[in-house]
């Protein structure tokens, strides 16, 4: 991964990408037990209410599982642990709770989410890795691991050829 400040590394920004969908599905299974839950209680309140209030739920489960799941388990939720990735502080030690917070808010209902991370693309920082909360939390995401990388090299030997059974 490139962390040059003259250009941006869009493979790592759409690897974040798949594993915050990864996590958001994650989050979508005790959100849709929430749901149920109220609109099962007060049916009449999700007509008028619930398109405000089920964003709401859902985010405040995605901050809860982010900041969580990245201070308990070393800076990793189970998409950033699948594709690879860990969150740190800058000067690579493991992010704090209220670091950890201050990087996930943005979370809390998905357009603050899309303009923290386009406010990272278009503004320059000295990390490209950074989306803007990341910046003012000082912390980064890192590749631990190689995603798309081949595991071993291809074999050239051409195949043996299969025993014949007893007869």
């Amino acid at each position: 991964m490139t962390t040059q400040s003259s250009g941006i590394d869009f493979m790592q920004w759409l690897i974040r990408l798949v594993a915050f969908i990864i996590d958001s599905i994650i989050c979508s299974i005790p959100y849709a037990i929430i749901y149920l839950i109220i609109a099962a209680a007060a049916p009449h309140f999700f007509i008028f209410g619930g398109f405000l209030l089920g964003p709401l739920i859902f985010g405040i489960i995605e901050v809860l599982y982010f900041v969580i799941l990245e201070v308990y388990w070393a800076g990793k939720t189970v998409g950033k642990y699948v594709l690879g990735l860990k969150v740190q502080m800058v000067n690579g030690s493991n992010v704090t709770f209220e670091k950890s917070f201050i990087r996930n808010v943005s979370k809390i209902y998905w357009i603050f989410l899309v303009l923290d991370w386009l406010i990272a693309v278009v503004t320059p920082g000295a990390d490209r890795r950074q989306k803007y909360s990341d910046r003012i939390a000082g912390t980064t995401v890192i590749q631990v691991k190689q995603v798309f990388a081949q595991s071993t090299a291809p074999s050239t030997a051409p195949p043996t050829p299969a025993s014949t059974p007893p007869a």
